[in-house]
């Protein structure tokens, strides 16, 4: 499938994955979380520990007002998530540019 793959403090890139848990945990570093913090069906998954284990932190997730509400730890990627389906697919083209514009600046956190 393909993926918008967001290192720390690397410019987001457009990957291709396998679709599945394995090649998820692979590219995240470990146990794989999915969280929907957007209002279309777009998954960000991400290491399902990465705050406890350490990784380094990466993006923000902000509110409407740009208020953050969270902050993302370690390599994390997005990938279309239909209603009501259990199984992750690939971005469309239109998708994967704007949430390369949305999280292109790497972010340095104090």
């Amino acid at each position: 499938m393909n993926v918008l793959l967001v290192p720390p403090l690397e410019p987001p890139r457009a990957a291709e994955l396998d679709n599945t848990p394995e090649a998820m945990q692979r590219a995240v570093g470990g146990p794989i979380q999915a969280i929907y913090p957007f209002e279309e069906p777009v998954a960000l998954i991400c290491h399902e520990e990465g705050k406890l284990v350490g990784l380094p932190l990466n993006r923000c997730l902000r509110l409407d007002n740009g208020e953050i509400y969270d902050i993302v730890a370690g390599t994390f990627f997005l990938c279309a998530a239909p209603p009501d389906s259990e199984d992750f697919e690939s971005l469309t083209p239109e998708q994967l540019e704007r949430y390369r514009c949305r999280f292109a600046r790497p972010e340095i956190y104090l």
